[in-house]
This record gives C-alpha cells, structure tokens and sequence, in this order.
C-alpha cells in the first residue's frame, strides 16, 4: 500500500505490477496534486491548530489514493480529481449563496 508520508510530503511510487500509467507518474507530481487538494479543502473545513492541518493531509492523501487506485487511466485520475474538486467548490458556492440570500430577507 502506498502511503502518504505527512511530514516530507513524498508519495511511494508504484509497485512494478501496476498499469503502465501509473509506473508513469512521477511521485512528486501526486504530492502536489494532494496539495491542491489541501488547498480546496481549506476553503470548505473549519481548520484549527497544527492537528487540524495533520488531520486534513490524511485525507487529502486518502482521497487521492482511492483515485489514483480506482482511476483506469492518467486522463481519469486527473478528471476524477478535478471533477470532485470543480464540484466541492460549486456546493459551496451555492450554499453561502443561500446564505447570503436568506440573511439578506431576514434584515
């Protein structure tokens, strides 16, 4: 199992029996992608203190394991990633959106 080391920021490559995609992907490129995903994440979850910030690359790195092992190619991986990404950001648009207009009725 690849695991995503929370203080250098580095992602084990792939065993060798893997598809070819994934032999092809270089770590450091899975380590920023979970940086960008951190990033989002960030701007939806209440963070606090350095144990929240721990917590929250266990499940950037989480997620993008499920990803990387579910996706059948690089073009999916990366589509999936952005899709759930395009979409957390759409909910919260839409949801202080809704906020904003049932504060502004309320005044």
């Amino acid at each position: 199992m690849r695991m995503v080391s929370t203080r250098s920021k580095r992602v084990e490559p792939p065993p060798p029996h893997l598809p070819i995609w994934r032999t092809h992907l270089d770590p450091a490129s899975r380590s920023r992608i979970i940086d960008k995903i951190m990033q989002t994440l960030r701007r939806h979850l209440p963070i606090y203190g350095p144990e929240g910030l721990i917590e929250l690359r266990k499940i950037a790195g989480r997620f993008e394991e499920k990803i990387f092992d579910s996706a059948s190619s690089q073009d999916d991986y990366l589509r999936k990633i952005s899709l759930k990404m395009l979409t957390m950001e759409a909910k919260s648009q839409s949801t202080s959106g809704r906020n904003f207009s049932q504060a502004s009725s309320a005044t």
